[in-house]
């Protein structure tokens, strides 16, 4: 289910939008690794306070952020109050069974 920050741009909505479908096609690619999606499912369970104030540079959610700005980076914050890791978090978990993974 997509999840907004009420203080977020159109801008803002706009990127997590494209990394929230970019991270639904990732996750149910079959060619996508099991661990992988898990990688991304542990992402977005985190607390933020355990990333404290890191980026990451996990090269899915890179390409996501990349495509949907288009801008070219090389890591994104691991933050959930960043809308690009938000929304491909939110899409991964959204787009894998329940059963799958014990969520």
């Amino acid at each position: 289910m997509q999840s907004y920050d009420d203080d977020w741009t159109d801008g803002e909505r706009a990127v997590y939008d494209e990394c929230y479908r970019y991270g639904t096609e990732w996750a149910g690619d079959p060619d996508t690794p099991t661990e992988d999606v898990q990688h991304v499912i542990n992402l977005g369970q985190a607390d933020d306070d355990s990333f404290t104030d890191a980026e990451t540079d996990y090269q899915p959610l890179v390409d996501a952020v990349t495509q949907a700005t288009g801008e070219n980076i090389t890591s994104v914050p691991a933050s959930h109050d960043d809308p690009g890791f938000r929304g491909f978090v939110d899409g991964v978990r959204d787009a894998t069974a329940d059963e799958v993974f014990g969520l």
